[in-house]
């Protein structure tokens, strides 16, 4: 399998050789992995739990998990799922990696589209699955909302949208999402919309929406060719925990377990207890938002950008964005992503993607040397 290098090490590559300033303190800005404490309950529950390391896990997860993760969609989206509706899984990465394998797997010139940018996963799940692959392209011309092309949906197996958006912090609308359900159904491909960031929103009135909610919307109430993924790494600062799941039509999640048993893919019990009272618990989560909206707060002061809906990344544009990331290595010491290595087809070039997921202090110390930068780059 030829797969691509990993955009992070790319980014090694590019600045191998370069002395960054060593007057600053090395801040890195590139990866989506918040740098705050797990909550003291979450990590307690786990100490607590370690009795139950003699036990195998089921590749099913336990009731008591899957009920808990109900309950968080049910208070959520204001959508009830059904116990054969949901399967915890081990994080989100594995399952977008090894979903597309089995369910494209035995037919003919599989296709699968995904959104680009994107989590360079969903392509190496396309190339690992043998699939041809058609990237919905998201640019400042369409608002970083993938345009709907009927010739090319009518050859997908499998779509994947990821909304809200990484990296370009996008959000999509309900009609958007009516749109992709309905053409999922009338083409009878599956859709699966990746919603790792919805948790982390900034005003109550702009929540992301779930895929799932808009098939109830239409009438689909048995969810028929959709399939959503969360995940509890970013909304409690927990990526460790490798707690998520995949919810939607039961039919396909019933062979899809199946498929799972040989995968090995079950969480350890100690971790299932503790995941589950993390999916029970919204305070923690709200002290999250605020921590991010304050970053973007900052952002938008010292940067003057417009602070999205949703995630905690910048999808800023820059000229020339692999040497801008050299140049603000070298002279600032600060570590960004290319957007370059996010996309293809030249989408993503030009900006830099900014993770926003240090506290408010180091936030605003970063953010005042990147401005400094960007004021005498040329």
């Amino acid at each position: 399998m030829n797969f691509e290098t990993y955009p992070f090490e790319k980014l090694t590559k590019l600045l191998d050789g370069i002395d960054a300033n060593k007057d600053f303190e090395p801040s890195s800005l590139t990866i989506g992995e918040p740098q705050f404490q797990t909550p003291q309950f979450i990590q307690d529950e786990l100490k607590n739990t370690t009795s139950l390391l003699n036990k195998y896990p089921k590749s099913a997860g336990e009731d008591f998990l899957k009920e808990s993760m109900i309950g968080f969609f049910n208070t959520r989206f204001g959508v009830s799922l059904q116990m054969n509706e949901i399967i915890p899984t081990f994080g989100t990465r594995e399952v977008l990696f090894n979903f597309p394998q089995f369910y494209l797997f035995g037919k003919t010139n599989p296709t699968m589209a995904f959104t680009n940018p994107f989590y360079q996963i969903y392509e190496g799940a396309a190339i690992a699955s043998c699939a041809s692959i058609i990237h919905l392209d998201l640019t400042a011309a369409n608002n970083f909302i993938p345009k709907i092309n009927d010739e090319e949906l009518k050859k997908c197996d499998l779509v994947i949208l990821n909304f809200p958006n990484n990296p370009t912090s996008a959000t999509i609308s309900k009609d958007e999402l009516k749109k992709w359900v309905k053409k999922a159904l009338e083409f009878d491909f599956v859709l699966i919309n990746d919603e790792c960031y919805s948790e982390l929103y900034f005003d109550e009135n702009k929540k992301p929406v779930s895929l799932l909610e808009i098939c109830k919307d239409i009438g689909n109430d048995d969810f028929r060719n959709c399939l959503v993924l969360n995940s509890i790494s970013k909304r409690s600062s927990a990526p460790g925990l490798r707690s998520g799941f995949i919810a939607g039509d039961k039919d396909i999640l019933k062979a899809y377990m199946k498929y799972r048993t040989y995968a090995g893919c079950a969480l350890p019990l100690p971790l299932q207890k503790t995941a589950a009272i993390a999916w029970s618990d919204e305070k923690h989560v709200q002290e999250f938002r605020d921590i991010y909206k304050k970053n973007f707060e900052i952002a938008r002061e010292i940067l003057d950008i417009e602070i999205p809906d949703a995630t905690f990344y910048i999808w800023l544009k820059v000229e020339d964005e692999l040497r801008f990331t050299q140049e603000l290595y070298r002279q600032m010491n600060i570590k960004v992503l290319p957007g370059s290595f996010l996309g293809r087809n030249g989408i993503g070039k030009d900006y830099i993607r900014i993770a926003l997921v240090e506290n408010e202090v180091k936030t605003k110390e970063i953010l005042e040397r990147l401005k400094e930068f960007i004021r005498n780059y040329k």
